[in-house]
Formats: C-alpha cells, sequence, structure tokens
C-alpha cells in the first residue's frame, strides 16, 4: 500500500511538473520589433498571456531557418516563420506543421517616392529601388502596382539591397520611388521633397499576401490545444487594443524600445491602426492569393503546389472566435 501512494504521488508530482512547463513561443526578432510584429513581445510585457492563464517563454533565434530548426528540435511549441518557407517544407513532405494564428500576416510596405510622382502612374520611365529582381519587395511591388493600371515594364528596376540602403538611395536623388516599410519611412530623418504613393493600407490591399505565420506541430496541438487557444486569445485582445486606441501600443513600445524617439511610435501606431490582426489573421481567400503569388516566384520554381489544407488549421481559432465574436471591421474572416 505503501509502493502505491508513491508511485501515486509520484505521478502527481510528474503531471504537476509538465503542466507547469511554459508554452515555449519562438520568435525570429532579438528585441522587441516594431509594427507588427511587436505584438508577440507586448503581448507577454504587458501580462496578455498571464490574464489567459499561461505562462509564455519567447525563445529567440535569427530569422526563419533557425525558427524552423527549433521548433523540429523540440525548443518550442509555437514559431513566427516566414510563409513561403513554411510552403516549400509541406511541398517537400513535411506533415506535421500547421500554421494557427498570424498575428503579423501583413509586412507593412508601402511605397514611396519623389514629391513630382504625384501618382503611381507617373512612375513610368522613372527608376525604382528594389531589394534584387525576384526579392519580396519587387514581386509583391509589381502586384500592387498592376493594380493601379501601372505598366512595369516602363520602369527601371534597380536592385539596391535592404530596405535602409534603398532609403538612403532615394534620399539622395539616385532613385526616384522604393517599397520600404513604415518602421524605415517614420524613421528617415528628413522626408523633404518626398512623400508615399502607396499607404501601407493600400499596399495590402492590392497585395494580400500573408507573410508570416505561427506554426505548431502536430505533437502540440494535440497535448497542448488548451494552450494554444489561450495564446491566440491573448494575442487577438492585445491586436483588438492596439487597433482601437494606438497609444496603448505606444505606451508599451515606449517601456520596451526606450532607444525609439516617441514621435516615431505615435506615427507607426497611427499608421498601423487597421492593419492588426484583430482575428487572428487567417482568412481562406488570403491565404490562398498568399499561394498563388509565392508560386509565381522563381523559388517555387518546380514546386510541387500544395493545398492549403496541408499547411493551415483553422479549427483552433474558430473555437477562440466563437468565444470572443468576429471584429467585423478588420481583418476578414473567411473560410
Amino acid at each position: 500500500m505503501k509502493f502505491l501512494s508513491s508511485a501515486f504521488a509520484a505521478l502527481i508530482l510528474s503531471t504537476s511538473v509538465v503542466a507547469a512547463e511554459p508554452f515555449r513561443l519562438i520568435v525570429t526578432d532579438l528585441e522587441t520589433p516594431l509594427v507588427p510584429n511587436s505584438v508577440m513581445d507586448l503581448a507577454l510585457q504587458e501580462g496578455y498571456f498571464e490574464r489567459e492563464g499561461v505562462e509564455v517563454e519567447l525563445v529567440r533565434v535569427q530569422q526563419t531557418p533557425s525558427a524552423l530548426a527549433a521548433i523540429q528540435a523540440n525548443e518550442g511549441d509555437m514559431a513566427n516563420i516566414g510563409t513561403d518557407a513554411l510552403l516549400l517544407l509541406v511541398a517537400n513532405g513535411a506533415d506535421d506543421l500547421k500554421a494557427v494564428v498570424s498575428p503579423n500576416k501583413s509586412l507593412p510596405f508601402l511605397i514611396a517616392g519623389k514629391e513630382e510622382i504625384a501618382s503611381p502612374a507617373d512612375l513610368a520611365g522613372k527608376s525604382f529601388g528594389i531589394g534584387r529582381p525576384g526579392s519580396i519587395d519587387h514581386s509583391l511591388s509589381t502586384r500592387v502596382l498592376q493594380k493601379y493600371d501601372v505598366d512595369v515594364s516602363k520602369i527601371d528596376m534597380v536592385a539596391l539591397g535592404q530596405p535602409n540602403q534603398r532609403a538612403q538611395a532615394l534620399v539622395a536623388g539616385q532613385i526616384d520611388a522604393t517599397t520600404m516599410s513604415i518602421g524605415t519611412w517614420a524613421a528617415m530623418p528628413d522626408t523633404t521633397g518626398l512623400h508615399v504613393l502607396i499607404s501601407q493600407d493600400d499596399y495590402y490591399k492590392a497585395a494580400p499576401v500573408v507573410s508570416k505565420v505561427n506554426i505548431v506541430t502536430a505533437k502540440a496541438l494535440e497535448e497542448r490545444r488548451d494552450d494554444v487557444k489561450k495564446v491566440i486569445a491573448a494575442l487577438i485582445k492585445a491586436s483588438r487594443d492596439f487597433a482601437s486606441d494606438p497609444n496603448v501600443w505606444v505606451e508599451a513600445m515606449v517601456k520596451a524600445r526606450p532607444d525609439v524617439e516617441k514621435a516615431t511610435l505615435e506615427s507607426l501606431g497611427e499608421a498601423f491602426q487597421q492593419s492588426w490582426s484583430v482575428n487572428g489573421g487567417l482568412s481562406k481567400d488570403e491565404l490562398e492569393y498568399t499561394t498563388t503569388a509565392l508560386y509565381e516566384g522563381g523559388d517555387f520554381a518546380n514546386v510541387r503546389k500544395v493545398e492549403l489544407s496541408e499547411w493551415a488549421d483553422f479549427s483552433v481559432i474558430d473555437e477562440v472566435l466563437a468565444e470572443l465574436g468576429a471584429n467585423e471591421s478588420l481583418d476578414a474572416v473567411t473560410r
């Protein structure tokens, strides 16, 4: 009888230890980033996860390949990764990874140019800075400009590298326009003679590519489903608060990133107000558009076409939205 009691006690202790393990969320930023990726850091900092009853630990790595390696090595329960990387993995046989939420779905891109370029149509015959031929900014901006009936073949595409390099070239007058993030635009010390040709909101509407998703393994979805739901609920609630009042995001960021000017944060908070994933960021229509757009790129040449059901699982987020209700004004929910 004593042996049975000891065994039972050991079982209870073991179960408690397992239950007490934090939920490890792998992120690809070594410090709190600017919009929209900041939502995961701020959900932790501002107690959103805690209020949902889940202890979250951020596992910081550099870039998607490291995040994928970490989750596949069981070093995390959920990982924020590039959608393109997930599709390539699934196309090559991975069948245990599913996207369950996208708290930072949109690349916060805008197109800026010289003031004399009054509209996208005026880009004909002008120079346009891109990262490289076939880069994400190049392919997306091509789609966006075509939505504005611009003949892209009449634009001189100039490969210049990273957004900050393209921004510097624009300021120096070496190019006429380029794509950059709203963070890069807001951080530019002097935009005299420049203006925004296509805003971040209009850019995403023209090319609704979901650039990043949070994935979980089949094991995590089976063994920690309640925690996955709590994490998603916390991210949605944080996103809704930031969308409702940009100052909530600004004040949280002041604590997280005191190195960034508050005026810059205020500008970013206002610019991104309509773009938060207030319903979790997983729209069937947008994910299908994303798949189509990615397969038109060179990285997906000769890659097997994957079905949405192979890489996305709407069931968890739908359970969360059934409890919270959907926000009908932003972040469309389509199935």
